[in-house]
């Protein structure tokens, strides 16, 4: 997805998800505008939610921890981490230190 504006790179809220949606290879293919309107700030969480319940455990873990991290009303159970390889660790560790650090 192109132009993102400065004001949300800034955000720690959305630097943390969009991180996680620029570099995970699942997450990547619907970084589009059918889900987000970056120009509006929105997103579909339900319909991300919907498209993911067919995905591995660790790309769904992937896909919550990047809501959790723009919202945290949208819950993660860390202990699912457990699913995640070497590099998915990294990039989840990352993405928790880019919202919280």
């Amino acid at each position: 997805m192109a132009n993102i504006s400065p004001s949300l790179l800034r955000s720690r809220h959305w630097r943390s998800m969009i991180y996680l949606f620029q570099n995970h290879p699942k997450l990547q293919k619907h970084f589009t505008t059918k889900y987000f309107d970056l120009e509006n700030e929105t997103i579909k969480i339900r319909s991300l939610k919907l498209l993911a319940k067919p995905w591995s455990d660790s790309e769904k873990f992937m896909l919550d921890l990047a809501l959790h991290l723009f919202n945290d009303s949208n819950k993660v159970d860390l202990g699912r981490m457990d699913y995640l390889d070497q590099n998915n660790t990294i990039m989840a560790l990352k993405a928790i230190e880019l919202r919280y650090l």
